[in-house]
């Protein structure tokens, strides 16, 4: 018996997938032709469902269950249920096989996965939306690969060609990036000098303010990391799609100014520890800080060029660093402990005044003495350059010369006389309000020291937290990671500065902690003679980890801008968007160098930190500001895993970093803030077009829905009265507005800062003509946008013209926020229409206005109004007929508002008759558009009832008659309450003309 062919049907109008080959083979269903109805076309036959090939080379073979293995031999596309040429659209299947009458009866009490005729009919219900979207398992596949806001590659999910993770865990991804950050070269160079200035209360003070501010932050941090997918750009990522891409752009900005400043201040760093105590010899400068700006230069284009060069040497030199980094903190705690008298450095002191050791050395020798053939009073009272003072202070008796052991140890009780503030202003020596003098040995103070300079010279050591969200990328848990390895680092670090202050002060005596350079011991690094075994262990590590927090910095500010760059949200840095065929954004890099090398310039650590200070203060403060706002509107996207926050710890945190801002250098504060207003006013100017989802726009629904509910409580006062415009356009047959002047009329009016809706109506069927309304309606955006009118544009649908216009009428605006004023085109060429309909549209639109009581424009002649950006000279003229409460008398003042109205003068004409006193007129109009505060001159015209003409005069009587009657019989229906009475009708005499 002859098998019949298999046709493909089609049931729904084709729609173009993408089909995957898999092996060249798939099965193909068996089908009669009595199933299919004699009008479909026949895509594809198979002649012959044995063994062997078709006419087209088809491979076919016999399986079970009624099918046919098919193996294309020409190119064409298949899926398992049709054959066809060319793409092959989900919508056509494969006709069922007929087995008999009662065949699906007998298979409907099989499983679904079973039933297979079944489930395909079953499956056509979802055809579209897996034509669109997608099968569930590449839905899935999908979501897992969701990089919050960055749509992953289809093609490289499915092929598995996507960047490799390094699924880095809690400890190698999160916790030691992040002790490798924090603890910086300030531990090392600067730390001890705190303590010594601060005294210990005050400076476990500082340390404390400035850590429990990055532990608020790293909570807040960990609730937006958590909250869904962390894509691989780190904290800028998770600010801007936090807060959007005005305050993203502007954080993120900053966010990058302070990286690259670090870096600065790293290479400064660890030319310090170079020129200073490594190699005091490669000073070649009088002053210091010019060798420190000369080999910071040379470290930074070193440095740059590695990072262009050779990331991957970055990375392997970054395991480097921070075990220098950990062997360095160990010797000094180990340092801490063995310290004693004996193998402590010694100092000379002169009273109070600590004393540099070139001071007391002659030829070699230590001499702290007071003969007068030492080399003390040989600075004080022989050199001309000293004065009488000097010698009488170094002969005062009371005046003693003693040498003090550097570093007594924990048991020498040094602690008491370091509790307490020791703060020094410049040219003084220190530790004393004494003026003082580098010739006579003395340490002199060379800035002035307070609790608000130190703070922001030690806040950079305790930054480096998002060390750990910047590598969320490579992390094989992330939401986990995290908030565990962040917080972790921040414990750790915390508690050693915490620990070292205490012991720097049990330790070292007060005089030495409050030489910052180290210059009574010879020069040498402080902790370097507190170190055990050797200073040199202290010195190679803190210039290596120095070394290395100076190139993870050059290296993550540059791609900190790419990614700034690539969101396109500041147009002027597209150019650093580009990268070489390396993927290394060059150009980012050099830009990256310069803003450094600025910073190196400035030559002073000390000068360089507050900068960082402030970058890094505003940026972890807009983390805590997204958190808490993510958590106050309380959206429904909201949902972090990490459950250790709240709201109130946010604004803590927010309120702390504004506050240590601003008592850190308010200049700076200052400053920072107003390179980020500037940014996000550029932002705003340009038109962010990015939508993330953010709080920020959160905020805006929250605050508008809040301020319709009280807009909703009641009519406005009438000192809040602005003119809320309903602009009616017209559309012509191209579905383009016809008097778009309405619009600049009505941006014109804009001065009231009120409500502009442009609305237009489209006559026919609402299925038919959405996509026209849709077209239509972007016009008037355009036009809104093009004449600057802050507002909104919408086209409805109606059968009838003048019906959708009165419900526009009606129901346009939201709650209390609705317009009261109707602007409306005057209907041209009506008298030459045969379409009553030219005029009748406007005539009820005019009645529908009246009876909603609200105020009409109708500008005629709007085609003559001047083009936007004209400007004007002469006068307005207004005719005040009725008293309106004084909306004709506003109206062209807030034209006059307007710059093309601006040289107008305005004049108010009003009509007396002969038996009216013109002189009181114009007195009390003056005096009530002096109530009104208009400035106005005022005219009264004398017309004799002669001058009025008899048919104007007659339509007059007329009307009034009418009014007169109609309100005989409201007052006839109250009367009767509601029963029928006979109503009286007039017949008018005709008017002649």
């Amino acid at each position: 018996m002859e098998e019949d062919p298999e046709v493909l049907e089609p049931l729904n109008p084709p729609v173009e997938p993408t089909v995957t080959e898999v092996g060249g083979r798939f099965n193909v269903k068996k089908v009669e032709p009595g199933d299919l109805p004699p009008s479909l076309p026949k895509q594809h036959s198979l002649d012959d469902p044995g063994e062997g090939s078709d006419d087209n080379g088809d491979k076919i073979e016999n399986l079970d269950d009624g099918e046919v293995d098919l193996e294309l031999g020409d190119g064409r596309q298949y899926s398992k249920n049709s054959v066809r040429f060319g793409p092959l659209p989900s919508s056509y299947t494969s006709a069922s096989t007929r087995e008999g009458e009662n065949s699906a009866q007998n298979r409907d009490h099989l499983p679904l996965a079973d039933n297979e005729e079944s489930m395909y009919n079953h499956m056509a219900l979802y055809e579209d939306d897996l034509t669109h979207h997608g099968k569930l398992s590449q839905i899935l596949n999908r979501i897992t690969s969701y990089q919050a806001g960055i749509q992953p590659n289809p093609n490289d999910i499915e092929k598995g060609t996507g960047k490799p993770k390094a699924n880095l865990g809690t400890i190698l991804g999160v916790y030691l990036p992040c002790i490798q950050n924090i603890f910086g070269v300030l531990l090392f160079v600067r730390l001890t000098w705190i303590v010594g200035m601060a005294g210990a209360m005050e400076a476990f003070c500082i340390v404390f303010i400035c850590c429990s501010s990055t532990m608020l932050t790293a909570f807040s941090m960990s609730a937006i990391a958590t909250n869904g997918v962390v894509p691989a750009g780190g904290s800028y990522f998770m600010i801007s799609r936090s807060l959007g891409p005005e305050f993203g752009g502007a954080v993120g900005v900053l966010f990058y100014l302070g990286t690259s400043v670090a870096s600065a201040m790293y290479i400064l760093g660890s030319v310090e520890i170079l020129v200073k105590y490594m190699a005091p010899q490669s000073n070649i400068f009088e002053d210091v800080f010019n060798s420190y700006r000369l080999y910071g230069t040379l470290v930074l284009l070193i440095l740059a060029f590695i990072v262009f060069v050779g990331v991957g040497f970055v990375s392997k030199f970054a395991a480097l660093s921070l075990a220098c980094v950990i062997i360095s903190i160990l010797c000094i705690y180990i340092g801490i402990f063995v310290a004693n008298p004996d193998r402590s450095v010694e100092v000379c002191m002169l009273g109070e005044r600590l004393l540099t050791q070139d001071a007391v050395t002659f030829n070699g020798t230590f001499m702290c003495t007071k003969n007068e053939s030492g080399p003390i009073y040989h600075r004080y009272c022989v050199e001309e350059s000293n004065t009488s003072s000097s010698c009488d202070y170094f002969k005062n008796p009371n005046t003693e010369v003693h040498i003090l052991k550097a570093l007594p140890g924990l048991p020498s009780g040094v602690f008491a006389n370091n509790m307490w503030n020791k703060y020094t202003q410049k040219g003084k020596v220190i530790g004393t309000e004494m003026e003082g003098s580098e010739r006579r040995g003395e340490i002199i103070a060379e800035l002035t020291s307070s609790f608000m300079v130190l703070l922001a010279i030690y806040f950079p050591s305790v930054t480096g937290i998002m060390a750990g969200s910047n590598r969320s990328g490579d992390l094989a848990d992330a939401q986990k990671s995290i908030p565990i390895g962040t917080i972790a680092a921040i414990c750790t670090t915390s508690s050693v500065y915490l620990s070292s202050v205490l012991f720097f002060a049990g330790c070292i005596d007060g005089n030495v902690l409050r030489d910052k350079f180290g210059v009574s011991i010879g020069g040498s690094l402080l902790i370097g003679k507190l170190a055990w075994p050797h200073e040199w262990v202290i010195l190679i590590g803190s210039f290596l980890s120095t070394l290395g927090a100076g190139l993870q910095s050059l290296t993550g500010a540059p791609r900190l801008l790419q990614a700034i760059a690539k969101d396109g949200v500041i147009p002027f840095l597209r150019v650093f968007s580009v990268t070489t065929k390396r993927g290394e954004p060059f150009r980012a890099l050099l830009l990256t160098a310069f803003i450094s090398e600025i910073g190196i310039l400035i030559g002073n650590l000390d000068y360089v930190a507050p900068i960082i200070t402030m970058f890094f203060l505003m940026c972890y403060g807009f983390v805590n500001m997204a958190c808490a706002l993510q958590t106050l509107l309380q959206t429904p996207n909201w949902r972090p895993r990490f459950r250790f926050y709240h709201w109130t710890l946010s604004l803590v945190g927010l309120s702390l970093c504004i506050v240590l801002m601003f008592i850190s250098s308010w200049y700076y504060a200052l400053a920072a803030l107003a390179i980020a207003f500037c940014i996000y006013k550029y932002i705003e100017y340009k038109g962010a077009e990015q939508e993330w989802g953010d709080g920020i726009r959160g905020l805006a629904m929250s605050a508008a829905r809040y301020s319709l509910l009280r807009l909703q409580s009641g009519p406005p006062h009438t000192k809040n009265w602005r003119p809320q415009l309903l602009v009616l356009m017209k559309l012509d047959d191209n579905l383009q507005p016809m008097f778009p002047k309405l619009v600049l009329f009505a941006s014109q009016l804009k001065a009231g800062k009120g409500l502009v809706l442009v609305n237009s109506v489209l006559e026919g069927n609402f299925r038919d003509r959405y996509p026209d309304a849709q077209a239509s309606k972007q016009s008037l955006i355009n036009l809104t946008k093009e004449y600057g009118v802050k507002g909104f544009s919408d086209v409805s649908i109606a059968t009838d013209v003048t019906e959708g216009l009165c419900q526009l009428i009606q129901n346009a605006g939201l709650g209390g926020l609705k317009h009261n004023t109707v602007v409306l085109g005057w209907p041209y060429g009506w008298r030459h229409d045969e379409d009553d309909r030219s005029y009748r549209v406007f005539l009820d639109t005019v009645r529908n206005v009246g009876a909603a009581q609200m105020a009409l424009l109708v500008p005629k002649g709007i085609n003559q109004f001047p083009d936007m950006g004209a400007k004007l000279r002469g006068t307005i003229d207004v005719w005040w007929i009725v008293h309106d409460g004084g909306l004709l008398m506003l109206l062209p003042f807030l034209l006059c508002q307007d710059r093309t109205w601006k040289n107008c003068k305005l004049r108010i004409f009003t009509v007396a008759q002969t038996e009216d006193n013109s002189i009181q007129m114009k007195k009390d109009l003056q005096t009530y558009l002096y109530q009104l505060r208009i400035p106005a001159d005022v005219d009264v015209v004398e017309m004799a009832n002669s001058d009025i003409s008899a048919y104007t005069y007659e339509r007059t009587l007329i009307m009034e008659q009418r009014t007169d009657m109609l309100s005989k019989i409201r007052n006839a229906q109250v009367g009767n309450n509601g029963s029928a009475s006979r109503v009286p009708t007039i017949t008018l005499p005709p008017v002649m003309n």
